[in-house]
């Protein structure tokens, strides 16, 4: 006997990403673990200028969330690349479901990560300060430079969440195509470190360097938001077709 009952495609995908928030709660965790690791680097400071003269000598230290957001957008592109893999994959099988559904809904679950995680991270430049203050008595803080203004604020955390996201689309295809051909897995860092290596040796901006300047220092805030959203588009949508080669479980 047939069941009549007809269930669209917007409610399997909530019920699919409603499952993966409780199910991948370790991904969560380890966002945690890492940015307790970052903030750990960041006590350095992420810059510092100096001058000296006589019998005074002054050191300057820059405090940010720099190393932290790092960390994250690393974080954010492996969660994405182990999202693709087959254990992950399998989970999507307790429900009635198909390629475009689950797809969907680990897109929807990389957004929600990286909006946790580009909070978390911006707001972690507070929590670096104060250790600072508490540990490290010789140090003096500016207190009109450790409170941000709330739109410096916003838009600080509007971006971290793009680039996190922009690191969750890469690597989300990064993982589809290394799960179509394990030959990936090891050609892809092969080219990324050897384009490195040849940009060292020919000494002039190169395609990496290209990339970095295109992404991380566009003045224009509207650009930086079209420029992100569309490689995230682009990067979901080769992502989603390349799943559709991939074997369906029986």
């Amino acid at each position: 006997m047939m069941s009549l009952t007809k269930v669209s495609l917007s409610e399997i995908v909530r019920q699919q990403y409603v499952y993966k928030l409780k199910a991948f709660i370790q991904v969560f965790m380890s966002l945690v673990f890492v940015q307790i690791i970052a903030i750990l680097f960041s006590q350095g400071g992420s810059g510092m200028m100096g001058s000296g003269g006589g019998l005074i000598d002054l050191e300057v230290h820059y405090y940010s969330a720099d190393v932290v957001v790092a960390f994250t957008m690393l974080w954010g592109f492996i969660t994405a690349i182990l999202i693709t893999t087959k254990a992950y994959r399998n989970d999507d099988f307790i429900f009635v479901t198909n390629r475009i559904s689950s797809n969907l809904s680990n897109m929807l679950f990389l957004l929600t990560a990286s909006v946790i995680g580009g909070i978390t991270s911006m707001m972690s430049t507070y929590l670096v300060k104060i250790i600072i203050a508490l540990f490290k008595g010789d140090h003096f803080i500016n207190s009109s430079a450790a409170s941000a203004p709330s739109v410096g604020l916003f838009f600080g955390i509007c971006a971290t969440i793009l680039y996190i996201f922009l690191f969750c689309s890469l690597g989300y295809l990064v993982g589809t195509v290394v799960q179509l051909s394990r030959v990936f897995a090891f050609a892809l860092p092969v080219v990324f470190v050897g384009g490195l290596f040849f940009d060292g040796m020919r000494g002039q901006a190169g395609i990496i360097e290209s990339l970095f300047t295109f992404f991380f220092m566009e003045n224009s805030f509207v650009l930086f938001i079209f420029k992100i959203l569309f490689t995230v588009c682009l990067s979901f949508s080769a992502a989603f077709i390349l799943s559709n080669r991939m074997e369906v479980k029986p």
